[in-house]
This record gives C-alpha cells, sequence and structure tokens, in this order.
C-alpha cells in the first residue's frame, strides 16, 4: 500500500522475530504497513523464531547483519510500492530490549562514508566484533549477575540504583560476560550499542546515544539521576563508559537522516531521527497508557506494566525510566513463555489451527474446573522456574489433562500469575481500571476474554497489534514538537481511543479469587521449595555433567 503525498512519520520495530514498519499521517492514521520476517524472508541466516539457541540451551544470539538485510529488504520493499520517502518528516524506532551489538574498532568511520549504490549489508559486513548479538532470551551470565549485585552491596541496592536486580539478559551482565570471556573482542569494541540505538545508528550513520529509558533495562543506568552508574560500569568492565557513550531523553532529535538514505531511496534532507527506545516503553507509548491503567504486551515475551510516578524497586519486576514523561517512570514485568509456548499448545491440542484453540476456551468453564497449570518450555523469568506442572481441583499433580483443558490451563495460567506477580509489586486493581492489550494474541477475543476474567477489568486494543511501532510514529510525532513542552498525548490528541473489546464474565471474579489463591501456594510448594525446584534439579544436572566431563 503506498503513502499519500501528505507529510507523514514512520514507526520502526527491531523486534525478535521481525523488522516492523508503520507510517501515519498527520491526523495518526496508519497509511503503510509492512514487514520482514527473519526465519521466512532471510533464511540464509538459519535462524528459528528470529534467534540462534545454543548447546547449552542458555545462550541465545540473533546475527546482527541479518537485522541489517532486514532493514535494506524492507527499505526496498517500500520504494517498489511507491512509497514517497520525501514525505517522512521525522522517525523513530523501537528494537528488543536488552540486546546489544558490539562495533569494531573503524566502523564509525566506514558508517560515515557509506556508498549509496550498495545495500547496508554489504558496506557494514566488517564492522562488527560480535557477529551474533546475546538477545533478551539469554539466560548465560548468572556468574556475572552474581558479581555485581555483590559488587554494589546485594541485590536490593542494585535494584534501588538501577531499577532492577541483576538479570542474566540485562546488557551490563552480557558485556561483562564478553570482557571475562574474550577481553580481546572486547578491547576491539569501539561502541556498544543496545539494539535500539544500533538501529537508530544505521539511519543516522553514526553511533547514535541510548535513550534513558532502554539504558535502564542494563543494569548500569541510576534511574534517579540518569546518569551511568560508575560503580556498575567498573564491576562489568574496564572502560565502559566510553564504549557506551552518552544518555538522551527519550525524546531527543538526534540529528537528520544520513545522506546515504537521501540518495539510495529519497528521503527528505531535513527528515529527522527521533531517538529509538525500547519496544516495551515504545507499547507504552503506542498504547496511549495513562495513569492507572494496566498494559499487557501479548508477542514473544509476554510483558505487563504500568505507568507510575514514585518507583519502589523490588527484586521481582523492573523500575524502568517513563518513555513519554521524563518526571515519571514505568514497572514492567516480564514472561519469558509467552507466544511460543502458546503456538505450541495449538500444535498438540488445536491441530495447529487458532480457531480450534479459540472454540476449546469458548467450550470450557471458567475456572477449568479447579484444573492449574504451569507451562514453561525455557526457563521463566517470573518465576525463576521450568518446566510442564498440571494439577487437578485436588492439588494433586497429573501428568495431562485433556486437549481443551490443557488450553485453558494454559491461558488462565499465564494470566493468573501476571496478576499475581503484578499484586507482588503493589499493583491495585481498581473500578477504573483499564486492561490495554498489544501483541499478536490481542487479535483472539477468546484469550482476552479469559485475560479480563482474571484481572476483572475490561480489555481494550488499539487498532493495530504493533504498537511498539505506533508508539515510535507517535513518538517521531512529538520529539520534532518535544523541546517546546508539549505533552506526547497533546501531540497525538487525534489518535485513535482504544477499543473495548471483551468485559468481566459475570461471576467470574468470585471464581478465580480462590484460584489465584491456589494458583500462588502451588507456585511457592512447587516451583521454590529448596527439595523439588526445578532450577535445584537443573543445577544438580549441570554438575553430573561437570563431574562427567572431568
Amino acid at each position: 500500500m503506498a503513502a499519500s503525498e501528505a507529510p507523514c512519520y514512520l514507526g520502526w520495530d527491531f523486534s525478535t522475530q521481525q523488522l516492523k514498519v508503520i507510517a501515519i499521517d498527520e491526523q495518526l492514521r496508519v497509511i503503510y504497513e509492512d514487514n520482514i520476517h527473519f526465519d521466512k524472508d532471510l533464511p540464509e541466516f538459519g535462524t528459528h523464531c528470529g534467534v540462534h539457541v545454543h548447546s547449552d540451551k542458555l545462550t541465545v544470539t540473533s546475527p546482527v547483519l541479518m537485522w541489517v538485510k532486514a532493514l535494506d529488504m524492507i527499505l526496498e520493499k517500500m520504494k517498489s510500492s511507491g512509497f514517497n520517502f520525501s514525505h517522512v518528516r521525522a522517525f523513530s524506532g523501537a528494537g528488543q530490549q536488552h540486546g546489544s551489538v558490539y562495533w569494531k574498532e573503524g566502523a564509525s568511520q566506514i558508517l560515515k562514508n557509506l556508498s549509496p549504490d550498495l545495500p547496508l549489508h554489504q558496506l557494514l559486513k566488517a564492522c562488527f566484533s560480535v557477529s551474533d548479538s546475546p538477545i533478551w532470551m539469554d539466560s548465560s551470565t548468572t556468574t556475572q549477575c552474581l558479581s555485581l549485585e555483590k559488587a554494589v552491596g546485594g541485590a536490593q541496592h542494585l535494584a534501588n540504583i538501577t531499577g532492577s536486580r541483576a538479570c542474566e539478559r540485562f546488557t551490563g551482565n552480557q558485556i561483562a560476560k564478553i570482557y571475562s570471556q574474550n577481553p580481546e573482542v572486547y578491547a576491539q569494541t569501539e561502541r556498544i550499542s543496545v539494539v535500539s540505538s544500533f538501529a537508530a545508528s544505521l539511519f543516522l550513520s553514526a553511533y547514535a546515544p541510548i535513550d534513558y529509558c532502554d539504558g535502564s533495562g542494563m543494569n548500569l543506568l541510576q534511574i534517579r539521576d540518569k546518569i551511568w552508574s560508575t560503580a556498575c560500569l567498573n564491576a562489568c568492565a574496564p572502560g565502559l563508559e566510553e564504549k557506551l557513550g552518552p544518555v538522551v531523553l527519550s525524546s531527543s532529535v538526534l540529528g537528520s537522516v544520513s545522506p546515504y538514505y537521501i540518495q539510495r531511496y529519497g528521503f527528505s534532507p531535513d527528515c529527522k531521527v527521533v531517538a529509538f527506545t525500547g519496544d516495551n516503553p515504545a507499547s507504552l507509548a503506542g498504547m496511549k497508557l495513562e495513569e492507572g491503567d494496566i498494559a499487557i504486551s501479548l508477542g514473544t515475551s509476554d510483558t505487563l506494566f504500568l505507568w507510575i510516578k514514585e518507583p519502589t524497586p523490588a527484586l521481582e519486576g523492573h523500575i524502568f525510566c517513563n518513555p513519554v514523561d521524563s518526571q515519571a517512570y514505568m514497572a514492567l514485568l516480564c514472561f519469558k513463555n509467552g507466544s511460543l509456548i502458546r503456538e505450541r499448545i495449538r500444535e498438540d491440542c488445536a491441530s495447529g489451527s487458532w480457531d480450534e484453540f479459540s472454540k476449546a476456551l469458548k467450550c470450557t468453564v471458567v475456572g477449568n474446573n479447579g484444573n492449574l497449570g504451569f507451562y514453561f518450555d525455557v526457563i521463566e523469568i517470573t518465576p525463576e522456574a521450568v518446566g510442564i506442572h498440571r494439577f487437578n481441583r485436588d492439588n494433586n499433580k497429573v501428568p495431562d489433562f485433556p486437549k481443551e483443558v490443557e488450553i485453558r490451563a494454559l491461558i488462565e495460567g499465564q494470566f493468573m500469575a501476571k496478576r499475581i506477580h503484578a499484586e507482588k509489586l503493589g499493583y491495585k486493581i481498581m473500578p477504573r481500571t483499564r486492561i490495554l492489550a498489544t501483541g499478536g494474541a490481542s487479535y483472539n477475543k477468546e484469550i482476552l476474554q479469559v485475560l479480563s476474567d482474571v484481572f476483572s477489568a475490561p480489555v481494550y486494543t488499539i487498532d493495530t497489534a504493533n504498537s511498539a511501532c505506533l508508539g515510535c510514529a507517535s513518538r517521531a510525532i512529538h520529539g520534532l514538537v518535544a523541546e517546546t513542552s508539549v505533552s506526547l498525548v497533546d501531540a497525538v490528541k487525534l489518535a485513535p481511543e482504544p477499543r473495548l473489546v471483551v468485559t468481566p464474565t459475570a461471576g467470574a471474579d468470585q471464581l478465580y479469587q480462590p484460584l489465584l489463591k491456589r494458583y500462588a501456594e502451588l507456585e511457592q510448594k512447587v516451583l521454590y521449595s529448596p527439595n523439588s525446584s526445578i532450577l535445584a534439579k537443573l543445577q544438580e544436572k549441570e554438575k553430573s555433567k561437570t563431574s562427567s566431563r572431568n
């Protein structure tokens, strides 16, 4: 679909499985959408769901040049479709949070001198000291996490400084692992970007700064002062501040698009690049979240987040700087087992059909007759556990459920976990609470009905499931006027309001209250018990592997 001749704004999303773009006009109507699916469109990189899972099952990476080539491909698709780049006034973008990109010494000079006759992936093929970037699904940095917490006085103290205790997927710990295991690679690296600032760098043909919001997902930024923490930097690697560069407001205009894009695609020399941010913060902007609302992104990972004024960092969940209001914060809980486990259960129990999956949710009763399940194909973040665990109404562990019961147990369990862990952080479900759902599963009304029932609140969606893209296009508009103290809400007041999709089923709250209590107790007893926890078993397995190797 070609864009009209009116001025427009782009929003980019460098996500786990695909690169997406949206164009909106000045009335905030979506006039263009497209994507490049990494597995399907770039099979030469050999990814599954956009990633490489290494033999240890803990290390998870994505090829940097795959992201670069995806940008080449999507720009060529836009050009072929007749999209008029000269009408783009500004754009911003998002990247999957926590992932990191390592620019080799001399890369900045190559970036500055790009020939418009060649695609980016050919020009930049020698620019990265690490060819496969660590991403958010990685769980291989436990040693580095323990070292970081110890260096700053414990997990809670680190959370007080950076908004989160040490997390395996967070960038600082990934950098520490690379420095520890490959010091020569670290020494050859002149700049370390997160995925969002890497993407912005491609458009600027110069290193883009990290924004406050994505910077607060690294275990390195003092979230209140919005500066790098010297103690955290020193605990991870030497000379790190110089390699990271400055941090900036999320609404900052970083500069104009580079001549490469003007000459190759016809962008206007006046087109501005607004700071890129993380995908979850971008979704907060895209959903026009208001204080008191809860947002749930149902994607490769599921995330739950909301707008807060006073951060109270804890050992569970995360506090980030707010991408929309520099005086506010956002709280976030991340659940690694999101769409991939839903897709697997769909394959196993619904013949690969979402229609059959939805029918199973409709034909089973609210509360699933007391049958509860925990479904973690990969080591979960919240709670830290792995494996499939099923319990009947008497709390007895059972090996399997009928297919329809399995489907409802999965969806109810996913949403009960979200509510339980949200309330542990002090979230309160209020009469005026709205749940704003986004991501791929937000298209499925039956899944959203379960969400509404579990939280006892109405569920709304926005017109597009690609809220990170939409948020970035909105942030591009805001970026042009942010310095005049215009708020994002005012800048995008023409944006459509969220659409009410479902309201809670009558009586669901009474049914779920005891189930939520049971679910929380089972999670504590079964998943956290020192005698029976899966993590303890995994540690034992690792010990036995080490013994056998020795």
